[in-house]
């Protein structure tokens, strides 16, 4: 039996690029593929159909069922430039600006199966496959009452496919939880052991690279995931504040506190998706640092224009202290700037009465110490021992207030890193909180080893 094509779908629009990946999802369920392996498929599907509307304006897409062989082919063509320098791309050794290659390399290790062709001012074609299972969901469906199914799909809107792709993002969390649960059982479980120590060392090896491959795969998926809902997301903020500004008409009262309520809660997700992002952008080691000459007073000036009209609460004062004789700094401000709006933003969730002071101070001749000390809560010592963790919300009712994906801190410790310095914190509860980052006056060359930077820095200069 011949590979028959069940179906082509023109991409013209990004509407186009969400309706693709709920086709290919449907496709791969009845065809009776696992949750994960639709996953898999849809993403890199979307991948590439993002990338034919994003570099060549459209395309159109292909499915095709080879019965015979068991497998599911989806083909992306379209009439755009080419890719330059394809093989380069392939075999990692060229990454464009725009991380194109970076997408198709990931997008290769998605699938069963990987073909691409390319010419300059030709276009480019990619076929990607995916093995079915031995089941008789093929002769009891059929090809052309598959591709009936498929014709008669409703476009699936931004709404429904950002709910269904936050439910893959949960599972896919859950599943990376229990098997890094498993992991460290089974850790605990050699550790107790003291027979065969070089099997044993194998096996810890074994995990050890299994655990990272975990690690680097979910940054993949949150780097993906973080991408497909930015413009649905967008979407969403756009329309809502169409809508507030009546520029379609007035609005009810009702209306209009429930306009806003979307507008709110859109923000919310949004900002968590773009921590989504900056994680996995970290943990990929896609992030530049740009270093620059700055002082810190300018800084504080900013970050205060910033916060002020946030000070909502009368009963609590934000304070920057004068930075006094403080030499200027050689460092990324940006990156500096994002580690101390998020200190700062959890201070005001957390703070009811008094005030929140943000000072800097000398560590030595070499290094600087800003602070950022609050009256608020407090928080428990064992919290503290996991503030700075992935996922990891803290505070009254475990962040209940703050909501949040409690990715913000560990980002931070993230960027301190690559700034090469370092994140603490001090509290206890009812006793306020003291969090702080110190970095180097002047940022070391990248080939400087960090543990020795680190070393010359903390002999004897600041206090924790």
């Amino acid at each position: 039996m011949n590979p028959e094509v069940l179906l082509r779908v023109p991409v013209r629009a990004e509407q186009d690029v969400v309706t693709v990946r709920a086709n290919t999802k449907h496709l791969a369920d009845r065809l009776g593929v696992s949750s994960q392996g639709q996953t898999r498929l849809a993403t890199a599907v979307s991948e590439l159909v993002r990338n034919a509307y994003t570099y060549a304006g459209g395309g159109q897409v292909e499915y095709v069922l080879d019965a015979q062989a068991q497998m599911l082919y989806v083909r992306v063509t379209d009439q755009g430039p080419g890719i330059p320098r394809l093989q380069d791309v392939l075999e990692g050794r060229f990454d464009s600006p725009t991380g194109r290659g970076l997408g198709l390399r990931s997008t290769r290790r998605l699938v069963d199966a990987f073909e691409i062709s390319s010419s300059p001012g030709k276009g480019t074609t990619v076929q990607v496959g995916k093995a079915l299972p031995s089941t008789p969901a093929l002769r009891e469906l059929g090809t052309k009452r598959l591709a009936a199914e498929l014709s008669k799909l409703r476009p699936a809107s931004a709404v429904e496919e950002l709910q269904a792709q936050n439910q893959e993002l949960l599972r896919a969390l859950e599943d990376l939880a229990q098997r890094e649960e498993q992991l460290r059982v089974l850790n605990r479980e050699l550790e107790d052991t003291n027979r065969g120590v070089v099997a044993l060392y194998s096996e810890l090896e074994d995990k050890a690279e299994r655990l990272r491959e975990a690690n680097h795969v979910k940054s993949m998926f949150f780097s993906y995931m973080s991408h497909e809902f930015r413009t649905p997301l967008n979407s969403i903020l756009g329309l809502s504040r169409i809508l507030l500004e009546r520029q379609d008409g007035e609005l009810s009262p009702e209306q209009d506190k429930q306009l806003e309520l979307i507008r709110r809660s859109t923000g919310e997700l949004l900002q968590m998706v773009n921590d989504l992002l900056d994680v996995a952008k970290v943990e990929a080691g896609k992030t530049e640092v740009y270093p620059a000459n700055f002082e810190l007073a300018q800084l504080f000036s900013t970050l205060r224009a910033l916060f002020q009209p946030l000070l909502v609460n009368p009963d609590v004062r934000l304070v920057f202290e004068d930075v006094g004789e403080l030499p200027a700094l050689f460092s990324d401000q940006g990156k500096l700037s994002q580690i101390l709006r998020n200190f700062i933003s959890n201070a005001l969730k957390f703070t009811e009465q008094g005030e929140i002071r943000v000072s800097a101070t000398r560590c030595g001749a070499q290094a600087v110490r800003i602070e950022v000390t609050d009256t608020g809560a407090g928080i428990a010592p064992d919290d503290l021992m996991r503030l700075f963790r992935d996922f990891s919300q803290v505070g009254p009712q475990h962040g209940a207030r703050s909501g949040g994906t409690g990715l913000g801190l560990s980002l931070a410790s993230k960027l301190a890193g690559l700034l090469q310095g370092q994140v603490g914190v001090s509290s206890a509860p009812g006793q306020g909180s003291r969090f702080w980052v110190e970095l180097p006056l002047v940022l070391p060359e990248r080939e400087l080893e960090g543990s020795r930077e680190k070393s010359e820095r903390n002999e004897g200069e600041c206090d924790a």
